[in-house]
């Protein structure tokens, strides 16, 4: 089969590309409204793109009718945000989180989640969250004819759970994926967990 995406409308390509573009990590993205009260949103069009300096992007679409999503807004006005990888037992408030609600009304309160202090940022934390990264505003781009955001986030500290980690006999610091059980994306309504974590050396 071949999926010709010219033929297809922006609907259409966006449901194919989802399914089979899989899996996907999930940035939950905390920001700040403007009354104060905390954002937080979900992102499968989500990865890392520099080291130097330490970058990460998220695109974000629209709202139903058309207006900006909170999380663009927040992030264009206030500059900072925060980028949590969501673990199996937060999968229930992830996925609730991605309902539209009006702008100013908090996720964070809605769902009953705890926050904490987050060292070096302005913005707190998801308090169960084993990975979040601090983030300030690098650029925001549109692109095509939906106005599409693509909010590039510059990465100044890292939050990593203790009982994640552990330091590998050549000193350096390395996540436990299995311990970490990050959420991915697939299709539709379907989202993965790690089942199999296989270690493989690449050629010298």
């Amino acid at each position: 089969m071949i999926l010709d995406l010219d033929e297809l409308n922006p609907a259409q390509t966006y449901f194919q590309m989802i399914q089979t573009l899989i899996p996907r990590p999930i940035a939950w993205v905390l920001s700040e409204h403007a009354n104060g009260s905390y954002n937080l949103a979900p992102f499968s069009y989500f990865t890392a793109i520099c080291a130097d300096p330490p970058l990460v992007m998220i695109s974000v679409g629209h709202k139903p009718d058309g207006a900006l999503k909170d999380t663009r807004v927040n992030i264009e006005a206030r500059g900072d945000f925060v980028i949590h990888i969501a673990h199996r037992q937060m999968l229930a408030a992830m996925n609730a989180s991605s309902a539209t609600l009006a702008a100013g009304v908090s996720e964070v309160d809605q769902l009953g989640l705890k926050t904490v202090a987050f060292a070096g940022s302005r913005l707190p934390r998801l308090a169960d969250a084993r990975v979040a990264y601090a983030c300030e505003r690098y650029d925001i781009q549109e692109i095509g004819p939906g106005r599409q955001s693509l909010i590039i986030g510059r990465v100044k500290q890292i939050y990593v759970d203790d009982a994640i980690v552990e330091t590998t006999a050549e000193g350096r610091i390395k996540v436990d994926a299995g311990k970490l059980d990050p959420i991915a994306r697939l299709g539709a309504s379907e989202y993965a967990m790690l089942s199999e974590v296989v270690s493989l050396k690449r050629p010298a």
